[in-house]
């Protein structure tokens, strides 16, 4: 799903964020409940055109991610950031990540993991 103090991350994302010039698109695979737990895991897709931006947010728990489609980045601070296929990365409960715009000309296709306390929302945009 960058950690954005630590590996600048995005994506979870990752990204069913708010977008500059085009959208990104959040694909909810399947949802279901953590046995014994208070949360529930959602399995999804993100697609990022070029041109689309993510926001600053975090999760109510943890969200893996897998590099699909790569693509190249920008950060907010200009430094460049590449989602390499094949990549795994975990963001981790409460730390923001996933502002950047996706540059190029590639869509960032990740396959998406939350595993997030259940009734709150998946995302919560960092203000």
């Amino acid at each position: 799903m960058f950690r954005y103090a630590a590996s600048a991350f995005l994506v979870s994302f990752i990204v069913s964020t708010a977008v500059h010039a085009q959208s990104s698109k959040r694909t909810e695979l399947t949802k279901g409940e953590l046995t014994g737990k208070d949360m529930q895991i959602i399995v999804g897709t993100v697609e990022v055109p070029p041109g689309a931006s993510g926001v600053l947010h975090t999760h109510p728990g943890e969200e893996a991610y897998y590099v699909i489609d790569g693509a190249t980045a920008v950060l907010p601070d200009g430094k460049p950031l590449i989602f390499e296929p094949g990549t795994a990365k975990i963001n981790v409960r409460d730390v923001p990540h996933g502002a950047f715009t996706v540059t190029g000309d590639k869509t960032l296709k990740l396959l998406t993991v939350h595993i997030v306390d259940k009734g709150k929302p998946m995302m919560i945009p960092v203000k």
